[in-house]
Formats: structure tokens, sequence, C-alpha cells
């Protein structure tokens, strides 16, 4: 039998055992936007659902039905054994909750396996997502790593991770690291996917005392981090990385292996030589045509992005800014532990006037 379940009824389930979400709708569809987590079993391919959409909309719904039976019909062997192969509880979905997600689920009751439908389908994920970030609610204290570009601070973030503190990695939910080169090897995300996947961090991580987070700009990629957001950040406590210039290019070229990518990195770098003095731009130019990496890293940080960032930061000083000078990544986040316990007294300090004040 099938069984209709709303949003939160899916969200009960999920944090109760494991269980599966299946997505429905078309390739291009669900790599648009889906609820994090699901995985995709379309009823249709992309060229599939813009026929019978023709068909809806230039001879009738009953056409579009039947179009939609006949192609679903012949898929269904291989759908059934895609959803067999799922050992955990099931829960399908479509866009709105509609006929794709209807018919998926009756299929599925008719072979005997078991699958929750959700009502509303991602149209409803995504009004819970809008509402949510509407709150403008997040109460932990944001503990801000900032420093010169290549300075390690989304590996300081992984790191901290793996120490089982609590972490929002934005560039990671962006799919983006955040400067003109940011792209390169990675798949980023819409503002979609990324209000997605953000909105469920900051639920998991509501109740902790402080969150660390990288000081990223307004924007990631294609991506505008939400106001609130970005205000508590500008306000939280801020961290200075400062590691040698030797070892922020080093970072920089293990982290974007620009020996695989050599044609983009130019295709990028045209986007903001004009922004450098013309000597320099063209010196910068000719070392990544030659495939110097090093040499051009280390000068688009003297020329480029030093700079930009020593002006940004002089717009943003806080009186309870701290400064990490380290040798490398390593001592950086030895350095960082240690503060940890000032983090820690900090907020001990704020929550008890708080209660004095209350």
């Amino acid at each position: 039998m099938i069984r209709d379940i709303s949003l939160q009824d899916l969200f009960s389930i999920m944090e109760k055992e494991p269980h599966t979400m299946i997505d429905v709708r078309s390739p291009s569809e669900f790599s648009e936007a889906t609820i994090p987590g699901s995985i995709n079993i379309p009823v249709f391919t992309d060229k599939e659902r813009a026929e019978i959409g023709i068909l809806y909309k230039r001879v009738s719904k009953e056409a579009a039905n039947e179009r939609g039976l006949e192609i679903f019909s012949a898929k269904l062997p291989a759908f059934i054994r895609q959803c067999k192969m799922i050992d955990t509880p099931k829960t399908v979905f479509c866009w709105r909750g509609g006929m794709r997600s209807k018919t998926a689920a009756t299929v599925l009751d008719l072979m005997g396996i078991q699958a929750n439908r959700l009502s509303g389908g991602v149209r409803t994920y995504r009004q819970w997502v809008v509402m949510e970030l509407k709150k403008e609610e997040f109460e932990p204290e944001l503990i801000v790593l900032n420093g010169y570009t290549g300075s390690g601070k989304t590996i300081l973030l992984k790191r901290l991770v793996d120490e089982g503190f609590p972490v929002i990695n934005l560039e990671q939910l962006a799919g983006h690291r955040g400067s003109i080169f940011g792209q390169i090897g990675l798949e980023p995300n819409n503002q979609k996917k990324f209000d997605s996947l953000l909105v469920h961090e900051l639920h998991k991580f509501k109740d902790e005392p402080y969150v660390f987070i990288e000081g990223e700009s307004k924007r990631i990629g294609k991506v505008l981090i939400p106001s609130f957001l970005f205000s508590k950040k500008e306000n939280g406590i801020h961290v200075f990385i400062h590691l040698p210039m030797e070892q922020r290019v080093k970072n920089i070229l293990a982290d974007y292996n620009p020996w695989e990518a050599g044609d983009k990195f130019i295709e990028a770098f045209n986007l903001i030589k004009r922004r450098i003095h013309l000597p320099i731009a063209k010196e910068i130019e000719e070392k990544l045509e030659k495939g110097q990496f090093e040499d051009s890293v280390s000068l688009l940080l003297e020329y480029y992005y030093d700079p930009r960032y020593e002006y940004s930061t002089k717009k943003h000083l806080h009186d309870n800014d701290f400064l990490i000078y380290a040798d490398s990544v390593d001592d950086a986040f030895e350095q960082l532990l240690k503060l940890n316990q000032s983090f820690v007294k900090m907020n001990q300090n704020k929550k008890a006037v708080h209660r004095f004040f209350k």
C-alpha cells in the first residue's frame, strides 16, 4: 500500500533510521536542485520529458499520459531492478508529488517493494528551505578564518572537521573556491543547491556554542551567502592566518593541480589581466603558457591577490581579532587548537553576561 508522507514526516523518519530518497525526475531537473542525499532514478530522460510536455500543451493531458505510460513501461524491469538493490526504506518524489512519483510508487507497490511518496515533492521542500532562510536564525558564534590566498584556510577547516569541531565549509557547499580560478576542477552549485545544503548545515549546528567558517566574500562563484549569515560572519571572532609566500604557493599548487588544466587557468587569467600592471600581466601570461605555474602563482599573489586582500581587511578590523604567524599549515593548526581555549572562555563569559542581564 502506498503511503503519502509530509516533508516533516520524512525528516522524522530520516532521524530515526537509514533512509533512501529517490528522485524520479529527469537528470537535468535532478542536477538543478534536489533534496540533499537523494539518488536519481528517473522515470523519463530529459528528451522524453520534453516530448511529453509538448504533447500535454499541444494535444491533450490524456495523450501525454498515454505516451508517458508507454515510455515508462519499457523501463519497468530496469527501474524495479535498481530499486530492489536499495536495502533501506525508501521514499520517492518528483517535482510536486504528481504523476511521476505516483506511477513509480504504484509500480513498486505492485512488485512488493514498499516505498513512501513525498506529498508536494521537491516544490514543498524548496518552499521549506526558503522559509527557513527567511527566519534568519542561527545562534552559534562564528569563528572566521581569514588570511591571504593560499594560507591553508580550507585545509584547516577540513582538519577541524576531522577533530570533531563544528565547521560550515561555504566553499564546499558552493562547489567553488571563491576566486576567479575557483571553479577549475569542480562542479559549481547553483543558488538552490547551495541554499538547501546550507539550511541543513545550519540545522545540524544550531545548538553548538560556536562554528568555524572561512572569511568569504558575499558571493562565492554562482551563489550568494544569505545576508543574515554574512552579517553574522562580519561580526564574528576573526582569526588571521599568516604563512610564508613559498608555503602559500605550495598550498595553491597542491589544491589546484594546474598541470592538469593549464588552458583553463589561462582562460580564467584573461578575465583579470587588465587589472594587473601590463608588464607584469604579460609576464604572468607567458609563464602560464610555458607551464611555469610556481612562478606565475607567486606573481599573481604579489601583484593581484595580496593587494586586494590588504584593501579588504582594512575595512573590516575587529576588536577581537586573533593573529597566527606560522611556518606551515601544521604549525597554524596547532596554534589554532590552542586558541580554541580562548574561544571557549569568551563564549562562556558571553553566556554569563547574558544570564546576568536577562
